[in-house]
């Protein structure tokens, strides 16, 4: 009979678990033999927790299915536990692997000893469970598998002791059934379809799987249909975007820009998508974002099947024949003149090749991401669902893990690289094909924006120095060699356009550090917060352009 870790192996294997993301250590040993077993498996190392744990979240991303991790301990959870925090927001299935010491062990509350389980409960609310018993474990596996993969997706955590592991006596389970995708019931769609018939200004908020191609399609018939405009959330888990999609507008990261998109619509329907809420808390605004006189609808909860429910809408309006706004192919030209994080955005839409991933990480320096790539090839785009900055790098790995036929681009501003800047050594040992770009502006500049728009007191030298990173200067492409990634610095528009094409043409992770000023300098966050507070008295043309040039 196969131990515990062996019998969990196959388990996982059999329920189409194929990649396991780890950082182990003493307690998951026999796990980590168990690999052997199972050639089919692929092990990757990370040297950070939060590296496996971003990467199993972008793997899931693309893959549509989980990975799993394998972490040690309360100690190696709690260091991967932002990238899990993005993963639970952003609804994506992780089968979250944590070992423990033995049973047995336990009552000595030797060092590395922690209450797992409430470490665990923050990022997986729905599922956490400690295997008692090699004979349980397997089919605690599957409960878990079944708990990540159903809707909405979740961070699933099943804590393994490591005597359940090496115990003898493990077998294997078959997968749960899948469940029946659940759709909208016949009031929701009445109620929705007549408040859209009703001549009123009706927009929807599309979230989760609303933003793959099927469902944009058939959002996209009922908008020509009937005249309903398509947002898209703030920050998407993954959107397909490009040439012959349907455009969709994302609300603005700013909330006092959000408004200014919501205000003219009387009703805002949900799909697959929460309410509009503003990032932060600021004195005198308001958190939740849908104006007073704009009716809140729910198409498709995160429980339910976002295509089934568009589907059904469609039929209930008769829009199945209406032919959807595509998106024109509009790729920027080549760009030139002095090096800008704006141009870097522009050489992307550029350069890049049909099919690729875009994870975005850039922060401010990305504020023109979305306009310069909009009519580029076909591409996918992977966002900071939960905030938690560190994500970028991550991502990209599991995404390039996920497809490895297409290019990965990551985005990524300097303020955030450092978080997990050990991804690029995992890059490297499983050669993938991620173009890493570092928007080296040496400032916190996203940082400095908010402590204006909060009203803090005027910053002193010891406050402003927490938001500055120019000293010591970073050089991310020398770090980038140095763990076996090909690395280069870029001043010029020039440079930039050479190091991308041969990065595109080149097999193998490369990083392109560029050295841009910041998008958003001294005198713009003096400005911003005091146009932001000026849009509700402005005329709405006006309110308009200027949303278009702060953040298109």
């Amino acid at each position: 009979m196969p131990n515990g870790a062996q019998a969990l192996m196959k388990t996982l294997m059999d329920a189409g678990i194929e990649v396991c993301f780890s950082n182990p250590g003493t307690s998951e040993m026999h796990f980590v033999a168990a690999l052997d077993n199972e050639p089919k498996m692929r092990a990757v190392l990370a040297l950070f927790e939060g590296v496996a744990t971003g990467a199993a979240d972008g793997y899931a991303r693309m893959a549509d299915k989980p990975a799993a991790t394998l972490l040690h301990l309360g100690s190696g959870l709690g260091n991967g536990l932002a990238n899990l925090h993005n993963a639970r927001k952003g609804k994506v299935p992780v089968v979250n692997i944590v070992g423990d010491h033995a049973t047995y062990h336990v009552q000595y509350n030797a060092q590395l000893q922690s209450d797992i389980e409430t470490v665990a409960r923050n990022v997986s609310p729905g599922f956490v469970r400690t295997s008692q018993s090699t004979e349980q474990l397997c089919q605690d596996a599957v409960e878990a598998i079944a708990a990540a993969k159903g809707l909405p997706g979740q961070v699933a955590t099943l804590i393994l002791p490591a005597d359940v592991s090496w115990g003898e006596g493990g077998k294997p389970c078959a997968p749960l059934p899948e469940p029946e995708l659940l759709g909208a019931d016949d009031a929701t769609l009445k109620t929705i379809a007549e408040a859209i018939r009703s001549g009123q200004k009706t927009a929807f908020l599309l979230g989760g799987r609303a933003l793959r191609e099927p469902s944009l399609m058939a959002a996209a018939r009922i908008a020509a249909h009937n005249g309903v405009k398509l947002f898209a959330e703030t920050f998407p888990t993954r959107m397909e975007r490009g040439v012959g999609l349907p455009p969709v507008e994302r609300l603005a990261y700013l909330a006092e820009l959000a408004t200014l998109q919501l205000a003219e619509y009387d009703n805002l329907v949900l799909v697959d998508s929460k309410a509009p809420v503003s990032f932060f808390a600021y004195p005198g605004k308001d958190s939740y974002l849908v104006p007073e006189h704009c009716t809140l609808y729910t198409l498709a909860t995160p429980e339910q099947d976002a295509l089934t429910t568009l589907n059904q809408l469609t039929e209930t309006l008769g829009a199945g024949s209406a032919q959807p706004e595509l998106q024109a192919p509009a790729r920027p030209g080549r760009p030139r003149g002095k090096l800008t994080a704006e141009k870097v955005c522009k050489a992307l839409g550029h350069i890049m090749p049909e099919k690729s991933i875009i994870v975005d990480e850039a922060m401010t320096s990305g504020l023109m991401l979305n306009v310069m790539t909009a009519g580029a090839p076909r591409h996918d785009m992977l966002t900071l669902t939960g905030g938690a900055i560190g994500q970028g790098l991550p991502s990209a790995t599991g995404a390039a893990i996920a497809s490895p036929e297409r290019p990965v681009y990551a985005l990524i501003g300097d303020g955030t690289v450092m978080y997990t800047i050990q991804a690029l050594w995992t890059m490297a040992r499983e050669q993938l094909n991620v173009t890493t770009i570092i928007f080296n502006n040496a400032s916190y500049s996203i940082l400095n924006m908010e402590l204006e728009r909060v009203g803090a007191e005027e910053a002193g030298e010891k406050a402003k120095s927490q938001l500055d990173i120019s000293g010591p200067v970073t050089h991310y492409a020398q770090l980038a060699q140095s763990m076996g990634v090909h690395g280069i610095r870029v001043h010029t528009t020039e440079e930039l356009l050479k190091a991308m094409e041969y990065a595109r043409d080149t097999p193998g992770p490369h990083l392109i550090e560029a050295i841009v000023p910041e998008s958003l300098n001294g005198a713009k966050r003096k400005v911003l917060p005091w146009l932001l507070r000026s849009l509700p008295n402005l005329p709405r043309p006006v309110t308009k352009a200027l949303k278009k040039k702060i953040a298109p």
